[in-house]
């Protein structure tokens, strides 16, 4: 009958054929001339810069000191969580067993990074230096610990260099937990950690 649509119904065999039939193309990834990115920069102080542009604070500090310039910084922190061997400030152990709910009170947690990027300012972390995989973003307060000699210059770099890495998880922090989403009024500690402190040794 002319002005009406005839119903058709198709099971859910027939919709992966029919998808399968429609698949675009695929594409070559396009290759990337990283030449043209290169930057003739100091990346250390770039990423410090950047660090405190997302809202962070960094400190470049003698590993000697990391416990007094951690307690400086926390003074009120009672139940720390550190998963570095660098710091003897933890007072709450976990093991990759742990309940992430029980650890919803946690003051500060302290991790180590594995990389930073200079031009974002963001560090990559994994569930080998977190053990718990939302430690970073339970706790009220992060410090995150890197070595000032592991800093890329940009995400192409920092991607070649955790291209190898096995699949397990792992995350670019970058800066405290914030959100503009209503009116672009800027919030910090909005999903996670009220405040990050890296500390570069």
């Amino acid at each position: 009958m002319n002005g009406l649509k005839k119903e058709i119904k198709m099971g859910r065999e027939a919709i992966l054929e029919s998808i399968k039939k429609n698949k675009p193309e695929l594409l070559t990834v396009p290759e990337i001339k990283k030449e043209i990115f290169a930057e003739d920069i100091n990346v250390k102080e770039v990423f410090k810069d950047n660090i405190v542009l997302v809202g962070g604070r960094i400190k470049e500090i003698n590993i000697e000191t990391i416990d007094a310039e951690i307690k400086e910084s926390y003074a009120n922190a009672k139940r720390i969580v550190s998963t570095s061997s660098k710091t003897t400030l933890g007072t709450v152990s976990v093991t990759k067993n742990t309940d992430p709910h029980t650890l919803e009170d946690i003051d500060l947690a302290i991790v180590e990074g594995e990389l930073g990027v200079s031009e974002n300012g963001a560090i990559w972390v994994t569930a080998d230096t977190s053990i718990v995989r939302a430690l970073p973003f339970i706790t009220n307060d992060l410090v995150i610990i890197l070595d000032k000699e592991k800093i890329c210059l940009h995400m192409l770099e920092a991607y070649d260099k955790i291209s190898n890495r096995d699949r397990n998880f792992g995350v670019f922090i970058s800066g405290p937990s914030k959100t503009a989403d209503i009116e672009q009024c800027l919030v910090v500690g909005a999903h996670g950690a009220m405040s990050l402190t890296v500390f570069l040794v």
